[in-house]
């Protein structure tokens, strides 16, 4: 069997102690590409099934037909590096490894089909080790607990990997996540500058040492894992972060807007605070579910709050606004009109601030965050705002109609006097 130090790059060797030694149970490993992240998760877990007799793992992709070319193969390369093929049975349908002593299995699983993850069971041991390859392909964190919640039971000692590479915008949620891990996960980062050039071959490095000479940004983003940021970011004066109790006692010029929506889409309700002297906007309360109806809408409305301001709604559902006037909510329609979205959008750019508690209005966070131009596919971006995961932005805009309708006409009246 050969040596683990023999087969992982140089910069894994402090993490690979970490891992032996069960130090933490999440290992978050990030790197550009040629970077041998997953190298080493494969090596570690199987070396880390080996030592313990209880322990099984599941490798999981985002969707299931990718599984073969990359963990089962990877998993399949760490077992002949380290010498120990005779010890191991391979399957492909199932799909699974077997170590032969014992019976211990790994077990590979796509989250496109949850109620197969869910129903995961070993017959000898527990499910010791996690893999996610890929992490950017997931949906996002809350998919990934419900995962883990699944699968992490019966076992003393647990170990989940992420190995992925950071998307390019820093916003999107795998680059939020990252920067929120707990006391109980390790944060890992490798590029191939720290792999032997012996191992990644001549050509490899030619092709990274091209691409940063004619495109730096992009050679920054797939060789080095950075989020360079994709220059479609419709928000950048963005600022994530909790909204204390007594800085929202103080708030009094409070907003509040309703996307409607039902079965495809859903109902929206958030509430602000404008700070007109610093042009700065809190928002920290919604209400985002599907298929809520309008009386329960205005029942959690109701519950949840203590303001009288209006509410500013989507005139283009008249009948939903009637509703809820009748059910004690002081509605009335947005005005709207032919370029309401694209200046209400250029209003919320123009602010010195959007401040979003992510903990009390988790989509809105998401929502503005992520909201992106459509690329054009010729590394630009089409025209326009796209008309998607914007439901919150909606409720915003309504919410912050007169402010907006304000600025447009001082500037409407300063372009007419030639000023």
């Amino acid at each position: 069997m050969k040596r683990a130090s023999d087969i992982i790059a140089p910069s894994f060797y402090e993490l690979a102690y970490d891992v032996l030694e069960a130090k933490h149970t999440y290992y978050w490993l990030k790197g550009g590409r040629g970077s041998c992240k997953s190298s080493f998760a494969s090596v570690m877990i199987i070396l880390g099934m080996m030592e313990h007799p209880d322990a099984n793992c599941v490798a999981i992709r985002r969707v299931a037909v990718n599984l073969k070319d990359s963990v089962y193969n990877q998993l399949l390369w760490a077992i002949d590096m380290l010498g120990v093929s005779e010890y191991w049975t391979a399957k492909l349908s199932p799909m699974e490894l077997i170590y032969k002593p014992t019976g211990q299995k790994i077990l590979f699983r796509g989250a496109d089909k949850p109620q197969k993850i869910k129903s995961t069971k070993v017959s000898k041991g527990y499910i010791r080790y996690v893999w996610y390859e890929e992490l950017a392909e997931f949906d996002g964190m809350k998919g990934i607990r419900t995962i883990n919640q699944s699968l992490l039971r019966g076992g003393g000692v647990f170990q989940v990997f992420y190995t992925y590479n950071p998307p390019e915008s820093q916003r999107n949620w795998v680059n939020t996540a990252v920067t929120e891990v707990g006391a109980d996960a390790v944060v890992h980062s490798s590029t191939y500058l720290t792999v032997p050039q012996t191992w990644l071959g001549e050509q490899f490095i030619v092709d990274a040492e091209h691409l940063k000479a004619v495109n730096e940004q992009a050679y920054r983003h797939e060789y080095l894992g950075e989020a360079v940021g994709t220059g479609g970011e419709v928000f950048v004066n963005l600022t994530i972060r909790d909204i204390a109790d007594d800085e929202i006692s103080a708030f009094d010029r409070i907003k509040r807007g309703v996307d409607f929506g039902y079965a495809a889409d859903p109902f929206v309700y958030v509430v602000c605070h404008f700070d007109k002297k610093r042009r700065r906007l809190f928002i920290f309360d919604e209400i985002y579910k599907l298929r809520l109806s309008n009386e329960r809408a205005a029942e959690m409305i109701l519950e949840r709050t203590r303001y009288r301001q209006p509410i500013v709604a989507d005139s283009a559902e008249p009948k939903s606004i009637s509703e809820l006037r009748r059910y004690g909510l002081p509605m009335r329609a947005a005005s709207k009109g032919p370029d309401s979205i694209e200046y209400g959008i250029k209003f919320l750019q123009s602010l010195e601030e959007i401040v979003i508690d992510n903990k009390r209005c988790p989509e809105t966070a998401r929502e503005f965050v992520n909201y992106e131009l459509e690329p054009d596919g010729n590394d630009g971006f089409k025209d326009g705002y796209p008309d998607k995961d914007n439901h919150t932005i909606d409720a915003v805009r309504y919410a912050m109609e007169d402010e907006i309708s304000n600025r447009k006409a001082r500037v409407i009246k300063r372009s007419t006097l030639g000023l």
